[in-house]
């Protein structure tokens, strides 16, 4: 025992002085590098910093229906200025040294750097999209240029131009007005934000959230080490819509190519166009079409920006017009349906009314004419219809008046002009607006406009808006409503000349005819998905359903009359739709109309239609302002649109051999006319920016 402690005090001090020696290793290097070293290691101490750097989420992604991708982000580089971490060369030096590395012009440079030091986030993009050569000559010149910084941010690709453009929209730089809005809501200054369509209106789920990423930097701005994300950017969750996507793409092209045969055939020359195909039962939009189109991936380049100016941006052609849900038009005798209906509800119309068509109405000491100036001889509710007989429906709009040869028995004039008057210009508009007319639908698009109800000034001498809801309100209130107007407003409104309506409050009111007085709220989007899921391999987040905003509950021998005119416009001789539709394998029910908007003026084409008219599965609506009757130009186009409907969905009306793929119709959108937007078009010359 005494042996092995001796042995233990042998070897203490061979173990107390290799521990001596490493201290003092230790200390000597320590000494060393603070003696040698340690200006360097301050310098550098002092010379870097720890930065959270902005990471721009992706946004979210867009698909059809069918599940056709049609909007995503896909990564870009960019190059940057970020004054802040520059040193304080003047502009004008930075952009003549920078200017042929990466290939811009010197005096485009000088103006972007100038912007830095006036914008309020004292950076400025100076290339977007950058190429391999332009990177790699920052990265390699990276000391030379402090403040000069390459980031990979997401950009946005519309791989099929201009289809859909309207629906889908555009997105684009945040605007001074809406800086602080965005700021609010904790948006990066550099966020780009929807400016129309769905990328606008659904802005909040297609964002996704802005991350950090946490990294080391030099004095120069040289990113040294990346210690990761706090927190990690968020992509924007993915929309499904209700368009086909290449029933949309057929839809524009027969728009462009029936435009293009009127002004060769008919020397009309329209330079406005909106078609709405839906669902009659849930509102689902399964093609919208605003003419002229414009393709959204213009807006992400200021290069093609200029490039298409003139055309975007011209005042008689307004291509970023969404026409659908943002232009009023007269919509002729397509209001009649409605029309009948109101009377039939009032009592003044039975459906066995019947009245002689000499082609013409007396309206007071006005003679109001019919198309027809033979007149169609003895009219009923259902001939009315088919035949759009103006005549009977003059007399519909007076009888509502309680006009009959004269005003009752014991009233003058200007007693009935500010009672009965008004009361049968309320029951017109107040049954079209039950339908929809007149009203805002809910489409869930920004910007939709409401259509507007007119009467005459006689002292003014012209037609002014027309408020129901006030002539309403003083009917009650005090039993008379004070007006300028005329008896021949009630004639004129009774087939479509007194309102202006949008196609979209038109195709929600046909909507409303073909499946018996509901009228539901039309959408574009479907279903919202999580981040990065693709439809159908995926459980929605929420499902978009049309909601039933009202419901009108009529007799069921008031709908008979009303089916079977529609039916008889486009499948009888003599109705106003039959040439376009003769030969059709499919019977659709619809309603043809042409608004008389003024000597000089071509007149406006339109048409409402559902098919199959028994069990009604699509409706559409066609507005042709300019493009003459409904039948030259309306009707025709409205027949084709219904025939691709069909051929896409493979129904049985079709043999299988003029089936249409959807697949193969996408593949030819490029080279179609709808695919090629009509920039030829004379141009008002705007100044580009």
């Amino acid at each position: 025992m005494e042996e092995q402690d001796d042995a233990r005090t042998r070897r203490l001090p061979v173990l107390y002085g290799m521990v001596f020696l490493a201290l003092s290793s230790l200390i000597t290097r320590l000494g060393y590098l603070q003696i040698a070293h340690g200006a360097d290691f301050r310098a550098r101490a002092t010379a870097t910093r720890i930065s959270k750097v902005p990471e721009l989420p992706s946004r979210g992604w867009i698909y059809d229906a069918n599940g056709v991708l049609l909007a995503y982000d896909q990564p870009s580089f960019i190059i940057l200025y970020n004054q802040r971490a520059a040193s304080s060369e003047s502009p004008e030096h930075l952009a003549r040294r920078l200017a042929s590395g990466i290939g811009v012009a010197e005096k485009d440079l000088r103006v972007l750097l100038e912007q830095a030091s006036k914008g309020p986030a004292a950076t400025v993009d100076l290339v977007q999209n950058a190429n391999i050569r332009q990177v790699s000559f920052i990265h390699e010149h990276q000391s030379e240029f402090p403040g000069i910084q390459v980031q990979v941010v997401p950009t946005r690709v519309y791989p099929y131009g201009d289809l859909a453009g309207h629906v889908l929209g555009y997105v684009g730089r945040q605007s001074g007005q809406e800086r602080p809005l965005y700021a609010r809501k904790n948006y990066n200054i550099r966020q780009w934000v929807g400016k129309d369509g769905v990328e606008k209106q659904y802005e909040a789920e297609l964002q996704g959230q802005l991350g950090y990423r946490v990294q080391q930097t030099s004095s120069a701005g040289v990113p040294l080490e990346t210690f990761g994300w706090q927190p990690a950017p968020v992509a924007g969750r993915t929309l499904q819509l209700t368009l086909n996507a290449a029933l949309q793409a057929r839809a524009q092209q027969i728009v462009q190519d029936t435009l293009r045969e009127v002004a060769h055939e008919h020397h009309y020359h329209p330079t406005e166009a909106g078609v709405v195909l839906l669902k009659p039962n849930d509102g689902s939009i399964l093609a919208l079409v605003s003419y002229p189109y414009y393709n959204p991936a213009w807006f992400l380049s200021p290069q093609e920006l200029r490039r298409h100016w003139n055309y975007l941006w011209d005042p008689k052609l307004t291509p970023t017009v969404n026409h659908v849900i943002q232009s009023r038009h007269p919509p002729g005798s397509t209001v009649k349906p409605v029309n009948l209906l109101a009377a039939l509800h009032e009592g003044v119309v039975t459906p066995h009314t019947t009245i002689a068509d000499p082609g013409f109405a007396m309206v007071g000491t006005y003679r109001a004419n019919d198309d027809v100036r033979s007149g169609h001889g003895r009219v009923g509710p259902v001939e009315a219809l088919k035949v759009s007989c103006d005549t009977f429906f003059y007399y519909v709009g007076m009888w509502l008046a309680n006009w009959h040869d004269g005003p009752p028995a014991g009233q003058t004039v200007a007693h009935w002009l500010w009672r009965d008057h008004v009361r049968g210009l309320n029951a017109l508009y107040l049954w079209e607006m039950r339908f929809g007319l007149g009203r805002r639908t809910g489409v869930d698009l920004p910007g939709e406009l409401e259509g507007l109800f007119f009467h005459d000034d006689a002292v003014k001498q012209r037609a002014v808006p027309y408020s129901v809801q006030a002539a309403v309100a003083a009917l009650r209130a005090r039993g008379y409503f004070p007006n300028r107007s005329l008896l021949y407003d009630n004639a004129a409104a009774a087939i479509g000349q007194m309102q202006q309506f949008t196609v979209i409050e038109l195709a929600q009111y046909v909507a409303a005819l073909a499946n018996g007085g509901r009228r539901v709220q039309p959408h574009v989007v479907r279903a919202i998905y999580p981040p990065g899921a693709r439809p159908g391999q995926a459980q929605p987040l929420r499902q978009i359903q049309g909601r039933v905003m009202d419901e009108v509950r009529l007799p069921a021998a008031h709908w008979a009359v009303l089916r079977k005119g529609m039916y008889e416009v486009v499948n009888a001789p003599g109705g106003t739709a039959y040439a376009a539709f003769r030969g059709a394998p499919y019977a659709a029910a619809g309603k043809t109309g042409t608004a008389q908007v003024g000597p000089g003026r071509d007149d406006t084409s339109v048409f409402i239609a559902y098919a199959p008219a028994e069990k009604p599965e699509v409706a559409v609506a066609v507005v042709v302002p300019g493009g003459g009757s409904s039948y030259d130009t309306a009707v025709p186009m409205a027949r084709r649109l219904l025939d691709t409907y069909f051929q896409l969905s493979h129904a049985p009306f079709f043999p299988p051999s003029q089936w249409l793929d959807d697949a193969d119709v996408l593949r030819r959108w490029p080279g179609s006319s709808g695919g090629t937007p009509p920039v030829g078009i004379r141009s008002a010359g705007i100044p580009q920016p």
